[in-house]
């Protein structure tokens, strides 16, 4: 393989619009069931024709898949169900040549049990020491070494027929690695320069605020500070580390953090951090105006000290799908259902996602749009026995799981399973055909049509910052640059503000003019 040139950080990731690829359900090449690079590389044009600036993949390293490829066992090798390295490569040329960045995750929290360094550590090897082994309590040990749960249900300790126990803080077949260990972090590094030089522009890193264990690996007490194993302090050397090795290649960070405090949050987007995080309290907003503007204004304020752009996602590979949500009461999100209360009502959910997608996509900032978001598919039901997803087992099968919003992408409305390639690893439910993409391309009124106008258009806001206006009860009204955006979330019309022109709507205006509920508009000032 020729040296690439280095990726350009000529600050695109600021405002850039960056779609989700969990490449096992996007598109299959050679007929198997199961996407694939080929899959990938033959609807780049598509990609192209939506507009986006970047892709982000989901781990396609070789993997077990005991957890969707969380579980990685090289992170220099792509699994064989995916393609090959050289695929790879030139997959994220050809995307380039079309003005599309690639993004690839990494997953520093945890291997797979198949990884060389853990089977090593099985066999006795000082690989041990790149992990967390302890004695167990009790009379005989028969007793994890500490009271962590996992974050998939049930203990985050299993034990061993040697009697020593290993931490996992997901499935027992994702051991956590010791980052007080110096090969941990050499190796980490190692691994970006290795996608870097493959001309990869950025970084998504799962769980990121987890990696750092207390050395002490003491019981959980709640309101325990600092927590010991969420934020930690010593977490901050690792990523300023991470941050000179990207500097080196102009490449970029966003971070899956989940804090509650802003403050600390923020502490991650410092200038020699990370460049970006995910916002997870936009994402979880119920369809409220109030809550919304509230979680815009706090995510603005703090991304504001650090000099750090925002990021807004409806949804991605983890969470129930925008439709879905949205259709149900507005009870809250509920991370055990991952869900907004009950039952759906599909029509009234696909019409606020059309709304929350001009609204996501007019802030200030960069957004993540997960794939089939633009086809507006809804959640599917899987059958109890095709779910893959370790959390609804390790739940006790209380936790429905993942895979719902996992299920392959439909893309044309006449050919066997809507044209995604062979037989589906997941089930297509019935009618997934009517929102394959090859139909809705041809309908100007679709989600596809109105995402790639929006992204089109995306550019009459431009970089400045966002000002509210005056609006009535339950709705939201701001400006950036000469581009107004107004969404409806009232039960009644309401009348539109002066303007010169009407950019975008994502839904018809009434006969007076007036803007409906659950519906949102672009105008020119």
């Amino acid at each position: 393989m020729g040296q690439p040139t280095p990726a350009t950080d000529d600050g695109w990731w600021r405002s850039a619009v960056i779609y989700q690829v969990y490449v096992r359900s996007f598109a299959d090449g050679d007929g198997d069931g199961t996407g694939d690079l080929a899959g990938v590389r033959a609807r780049l044009p598509y990609l192209a024709e939506l507009g986006v600036d970047a892709l982000w993949f989901n781990p396609w390293y070789r993997s077990p898949m005991k957890d969707g490829g969380y579980d990685v066992a090289d992170y220099r090798a792509i699994d064989p169900a995916f393609g090959t390295l050289a695929e790879a490569e030139k997959l994220i040329a050809e995307a380039r040549e079309l003005g599309i960045r690639t993004i690839v995750d990494i997953v520093p929290n945890h291997v797979s049990d198949q990884h060389p360094w853990f089977r090593a550590a099985l066999a006795g090897g000082p690989e041990r020491e790149l992990f967390h082994f302890r004695p167990g309590r009790g009379d005989h040990g028969e007793l994890p070494p500490n009271d962590w749960t996992s974050e998939f249900g049930g203990p985050a300790w299993t034990r061993l027929p040697d009697g020593d126990w290993y931490l996992h803080l997901f499935a027992p077949e994702q051991p956590d690695l010791n980052w007080a260990h110096p090969a941990v972090r050499q190796e980490h590094e190692d691994i970006l320069r290795f996608w870097f030089d493959r001309g990869v522009a950025g970084v998504r890193i799962d769980s990121a605020a987890l990696l750092a264990k207390d050395p002490g690996l003491p019981d959980f007490t709640e309101g325990r500070d600092p927590h010991p194993y969420v934020d930690r302090d010593e977490l901050h050397d690792v990523y300023r580390a991470w941050r000179a090795v990207a500097d080196e290649y102009g490449a970029v960070f966003v971070g899956e953090v989940w804090l509650p405090d802003t403050e600390r949050f923020a502490r991650y987007l410092r200038p020699d951090e990370l460049h970006t995080a995910f916002n997870f309290s936009f994402m979880t907003c119920p369809w409220d105006a109030a809550r919304l503007r509230r979680s815009i204004d706090d995510t603005l304020a703090e991304h504001a000290p650090v000099g750090a752009p925002a990021t807004w996602v409806l949804c991605n590979h983890d969470v129930t799908r925008t439709v879905t949500r949205y259709g149900r009461a507005d009870t809250g999100f509920d991370f055990a259902t991952k869900a907004f209360g009950t039952p759906t009502d599909l029509a009234l959910g696909t019409r606020r996602a059309r709304a929350a997608g001009l609204l996501s996509l007019a802030l200030p900032g960069a957004v993540y749009v997960y794939q089939g978001e633009e086809l507006g598919l809804p959640e599917a039901d899987i059958p109890l026995d095709r779910i893959e997803d370790p959390m609804h087992a390790r739940s006790g099968g209380t936790d429905p799981g993942r895979d719902g919003c996992r299920v392959p992408l439909p893309w044309a409305a006449d050919e066997p399973h809507a044209g995604f390639g062979g037989e589906p690893w997941l089930p297509q439910p019935d009618g997934w055909a009517a929102y394959a993409a090859d139909r809705q391309a041809e309908d100007a009124a679709s989600m596809l049509s109105l995402y790639r106008a929006a992204i089109r258009s995306r550019p009459e806001f431009g970089d400045g910052p966002l000002t509210w206006l005056p609006a009535p009860d339950g709705v939201l009204a701001f400006a950036r640059a000469g581009a107004l955006c107004v969404v409806n979330l009232a039960d009644t019309p309401v009348d539109l503000p002066d303007h010169s022109a009407l950019l975008l709507a994502s839904g018809p205006l009434d006969t007076a003019g007036r803007l409906p509920a659950d519906t949102a508009v672009w105008l020119r000032s």
